[in-house]
This record gives structure tokens, C-alpha cells and sequence, in this order.
């Protein structure tokens, strides 16, 4: 007898756009500092979720910074647990730069526009309206899934993720893997060519606060001495240094399937291997991985003085480093170089770099979902260059892949969409995902 399989009903496709638009109306701003309140979104998710049967909690380490947090019970109880989740904030939008308000929501032309569209509402949606399909097939997953749309993403995560795995470890008792954004999205390196990465890593976070201190003085005194010239030259060695190539299991097996892909011979074990040329080769499709082959450090801030005639005693900068997996101990050692002795140099915030195995039964599920309605894609494994809510959720052992699929048209750039201006969603992008999602979740 072969088992019927159930794809989202009609509901389920209607709702994942509707919730989309109306999630991203709900203005979660994340400023930093604090400045954010994701109660609205959090009490509209816990509503959805409460009128398919899911008792949701909803938790804050500060007034206003809500998370939501929910157990769906699976059919095998001897099975490990699996942690879906979404961050419900956004970053900052200046809507004079948008074509359409960036808190309309508004659907044109098949498309939903806005902040939050692809970062990262659309999931949150499409987990949702699943779940929600789910409930009204009376569908149970194998394994426990357990729910987490959690505050504070785009900023520390002290009020989010971090909170809830510091907090309230419980609710993810049994919880071995989970799966969030950035993964199993369409690129389009070239026509004709179609590729789905599926994150399997994370750069660890080093968000660097640089000092100098000098002596103050006249501007228009001799000062050997000045803050800001010593801290002007730390910055400007920062910016100009070339990290060296530290290739991850998880980097290997992308430049692996990606050369094979393009008919490249390649040995990632050489010691010759010379990885900038191979990026070259690989044209487009290198964007995947060229800013994972090797730590980062990007300054981002300055801030020195409060008058031009006068030479300050101190001058601060900040720098966005991100370090590959196994890296932590070079990038400290490289930063104490290139600050020099006048320069002191201190984590402001940090995060573990994640690697998760590309060649376990949860990956090849994972690629099987999305080959199973995109037959002519190829997936690929790809190591983030940034982070998620998962390095927290790391802390409890859970394993984290970064699946949030959707099918894009050629042209439309999914990594520009990230943080940008005109962030948007093709309504059919939306529907794909819940499928691919289901038949993924149904089948874990």
C-alpha cells in the first residue's frame, strides 16, 4: 500500500501571503540599544498559532521584547526534537529610498513588498501557515517540532535567542537540530543554471571597539601624540589586510560541488591549491563562497573630537570582524598586530562560528525536499558569511542548517534583498517554500 502524501491545502498558500503582508505592517524596527518592541508581532503570531491548536508562550527579558515558543508533539516519541525558528524584527528602512512604503505590506503585481519580505517575515509565514495546514488535515510530524520566533535577531539576541537558550533551556529539551534563514534560496549564476545553497556554517562574530589615546592639545600645536592619526593608522591596516585562506569542511564541499558543476578539476587537499584563482574560474557562482574562505575584518565606525581646533584624548572605532570556524585564536593574535602598541582593541560582541555536517541524513532530507519540486536545481552546501539566532541556539547543543527555501526569478538577487532598499517576495517564491517546507518538516 503506498501512503498518500498530502501537500499544503489551498488555505495554506492564501495565508502564507496574507501573513507575510500583515507581519510585515507590524513595524518591528530593530535599532539597537533597545530601541525595539516585537510584542505586536509576537501576540499576531501566538493568535495564528493558537487558532490551529498550538498552546504558544510568550516570553520577555524586557518589556516589549517578546518571544514566542511552542511544542508541536510528533507521532514517535523515542525520536530527537527538531527546533524551527525565525527571528520576528527587522532592520532600520528609510522609506524615502523605497519605491513602495517599506511597512505597506503591499502585494503588486505578485509580489509582497517591505521590510522584513525576505528578512526574515517570509519564514516566519511559511512556518505558520504549514503548521496551520497541518491542523486542519490533522497531519502530526514524526518528530516533536518545536516552535521559536524570537526578538533581538538583528541586534545582540540578549532579549531573544540568547534569552531563551540562557533562560529556558526546557523548552528545547530533546532538540538536536534546527533549521532558520539564509538557505535553500534560488541563484542564478548564469542562464540556464540554477543553484539552491543550504547553509551548513556560520563565521563566528567578532564586532570589535578599537581605542586610542593621546594627548590632547591646541590643533594647531605639533602633537606627536594625536588619538586619532594613531587610530587613523590602525583602522587603515585593518581595512587593507589580507586574511589567509582557512578552508572549512563545509567551504570544501562547496568549492568541491561547484567546480564539479562547472567542470573544474580540483584537489581542495592540495597545498598549492591557489583558492583566489579557483574563485575567479568559477565567475558568478564564486559569491557563494568567496567571503567564507577566510576571516574578515571590515571597519565600520569612527568616532573622535568634538571641535575642529582641538585635538581630542581619545579616538573610538568599531570593526565588523567575522572569523571562520577553528579561527578565533589567529584573528586575536592578527588583531594585536595590526592595532599596534598604541591602539587597545576589546570584543564588544561575540559569537561561536557553527559547522554543521554536510554529509548526515538531515542534509540529504534537506536536499531531497527542495529536488523534489525543483528537479533541475542543484544543491549546494554553503557556509554563511554572517550569523543567526542559531550560534545561540548552539549552546544547547543544537545543530543549526540555514533552510528557508524560496524560488526566485533570474534577476532578482536575494543577498541584495538582505538589508536593502526594496526588499520584496514573488507571492509564487512564498508558495514554493510552503511546500518544500511541509514535504521537508513531514518528512524529517
Amino acid at each position: 500500500m503506498v501512503e498518500e502524501v498530502r501537500e499544503p491545502d489551498a488555505a495554506a498558500l492564501d495565508e502564507v501571503v496574507t501573513f507575510t503582508s500583515e507581519l510585515i505592517r507590524i513595524d518591528t524596527t530593530n535599532r539597537g540599544g533597545g530601541d525595539c518592541r516585537e510584542r505586536p508581532a509576537a501576540e499576531y503570531v501566538a493568535e495564528r498559532l493558537a487558532g490551529a491548536g498550538i498552546d504558544p508562550l510568550l516570553l520577555e527579558r524586557t518589556p516589549g521584547r517578546t518571544n514566542v515558543v511552542a511544542r508541536i508533539p510528533g507521532t514517535d516519541p523515542s525520536a530527537e526534537a527538531l527546533l524551527v525558528h525565525g527571528h520576528l524584527d527587522v532592520v532600520p528602512a528609510d522609506p524615502a529610498e523605497w519605491t513602495v512604503p517599506p511597512f505597506s505590506g503591499e502585494v503588486r503585481d505578485g509580489v509582497v513588498w517591505g521590510r522584513g519580505a525576505v528578512d526574515m517575515k517570509n519564514m516566519d509565514a511559511m512556518v505558520l501557515a504549514v503548521v496551520r495546514s497541518w491542523a486542519r488535515q490533522g497531519i502530526r510530524p514524526r518528530r516533536d517540532i518545536v516552535l521559536a520566533y524570537t526578538a533581538d535577531e538583528e541586534a545582540s539576541a540578549e532579549d531573544g535567542s540568547g534569552f531563551l537558550a540562557d533562560r529556558h533551556p526546557t523548552l528545547f529539551e530533546g532538540c538536536t537540530e534546527g533549521i532558520s534563514e539564509s538557505g535553500a534560496f534560488s541563484f542564478h549564476p548564469q542562464a540556464g543554471t540554477t543553484l539552491y545553497p543550504i547553509a551548513a556554517g556560520e563565521r563566528g562574530t567578532a564586532w570589535l571597539k578599537l581605542t586610542a589615546h593621546g594627548r590632547a592639545g591646541h590643533g594647531s600645536k605639533a602633537n606627536t601624540s594625536n588619538a586619532v592619526t594613531r587610530l587613523a593608522a590602525a583602522v587603515a591596516r585593518i581595512g587593507a589586510h589580507t586574511w589567509p585562506v582557512r578552508l572549512t569542511s563545509t567551504v570544501r564541499a562547496s568549492l568541491i560541488e561547484l567546480a564539479a558543476l562547472y567542470g573544474i578539476d580540483i584537489d581542495t587537499s592540495a597545498p598549492d591549491l591557489d583558492v583566489d584563482f579557483l574563485l575567479d574560474r568559477l565567475g558568478p557562482a564564486a559569491a557563494l563562497v568567496e567571503s567564507t574562505v577566510r576571516s574578515s575584518a571590515n571597519p565600520t565606525m569612527l568616532k573622535a573630537g568634538y571641535k575642529v581646533n582641538v585635538i581630542p584624548g581619545q579616538a573610538v572605532a568599531y570593526v565588523d570582524g567575522r572569523v571562520v570556524p577553528g579561527g578565533e585564536e589567529e584573528f586575536a593574535t592578527t588583531m594585536d598586530l595590526l592595532t599596534g602598541p598604541d591602539v587597545e582593541w576589546e570584543f564588544h560582541h561575540r559569537e561561536v562560528p557553527l559547522e554543521a555536517p554536510v554529509d548526515s541524513p538531515t542534509f540529504a532530507k534537506l536536499r531531497a525536499a527542495v529536488e523534489r519540486f525543483e528537479p533541475a536545481g542543484h544543491v549546494v552546501p554553503f557556509t554563511m558569511s554572517g550569523g543567526t539566532d542559531a550560534k545561540q541556539f548552539s549552546r544547547l547543543g543544537i545543530t543549526g542548517y540555514g533552510f528557508s527555501p524560496l524560488r526566485l526569478p533570474p534577476g532578482l538577487d536575494y543577498g541584495a534583498l538582505f538589508h536593502g532598499v526594496d526588499e520584496r517576495v514573488p507571492v509564487d517564491a512564498l508558495h514554493f517554500g510552503v511546500r518544500v517546507l511541509d514535504h521537508y518538516l513531514k518528512s524529517a
